[in-house]
């Protein structure tokens, strides 16, 4: 049995040598049958440079059908920026207008007050022209009964109309100052005949005040009056005016309260 199975074993390797030596025996003209020269082999395929140009002349295409709708650059909404130059340039602009503006405003309030002024000319002009063609009898004239600003304006009210008359110190004509020392006199009190005198007196013998009441005296250098209230004077104006009643806005007046 053993040597059976050693037999079959020595067929089995020495069929399997016979048939690798029928291969080799076969291969070998084949491989030999160009004689001594190297074999070779090759496969074509396709050159690749072909796509790479389709791909190049697809992307560098310009042409676009007709039927589509793409927009425009028109239709671009671009962000606009400013440069530095330009903002300082509208910055000057916008305050060039702002102060154009300012000056149109100054010139129409300078315009209203001219006119304001002119209409007080002659308001002043045409009362003291009445005043003065009416003649002020001192003696027609109520004595103060009473001291007190408001007598004080009842008292020196009579006498608009009186001509003014420098250096004069009654009613039958005086000057600013002549006008209020004679005023002030029938209520007791001696304030000096010029301006200067009478701010003097006003500071030994009265208070200055902000906030003026009717019968204080009203003092500037060169001219003097009686506030009447409601921002309003009566005094010997002007050669050509006489005694009447103004505006006590026209000068920057002090204000003494001495009654």
């Amino acid at each position: 049995m053993m040597n059976s199975q050693i037999h079959v074993r020595l067929f089995s390797i020495l069929t399997s040598a016979l048939a690798v030596v029928s291969m080799s025996a076969f291969l070998a003209p084949t491989a030999s049958a160009a004689g001594d020269q190297v074999v070779t082999s090759s496969r074509s395929f396709k050159g690749q440079q072909s796509r790479y140009a389709s791909l190049l002349k697809e992307a560098a295409a310009t042409s676009v059908d007709s039927d589509s709708s793409w927009g425009g650059v028109e239709n671009l909404e671009v962000p606009k920026t400013e440069s530095q130059a330009e903002k300082d340039a509208k910055a000057r602009a916008e305050a060039e207008v702002q102060a154009q503006q300012a000056r149109e405003q100054a010139a129409a309030a300078a315009s209203r007050a001219s006119a304001g002024r002119t209409s007080s000319a002659q308001s002043e002009s045409a009362t003291a022209t009445d005043s003065s063609s009416a003649a002020v009898d001192p003696s027609a004239v109520t004595a103060p009964t009473s001291a007190s600003g408001a007598a004080v304006v009842s008292y020196a009210l009579q006498f608009q109309g009186v001509p003014y008359v420098y250096g004069g110190t009654t009613p039958s004509g005086w000057d600013c100052s002549g006008f209020t020392s004679y005023v002030y006199r029938q209520f007791g009190l001696e304030i000096g005949r010029t301006d200067a005198d009478q701010r003097a007196y006003a500071v030994a013998h009265g208070v200055k005040v902000t906030n003026p009441e009717p019968g204080d005296l009203m003092w500037k250098s060169g001219h003097v009056g009686i506030y009447i209230g409601g921002g309003q004077m009566v005094h010997a104006s002007t050669p050509s005016t006489g005694t009447i009643v103004s505006s006590a806005s026209y000068a920057n007046f002090e204000y003494y309260r001495i009654i």
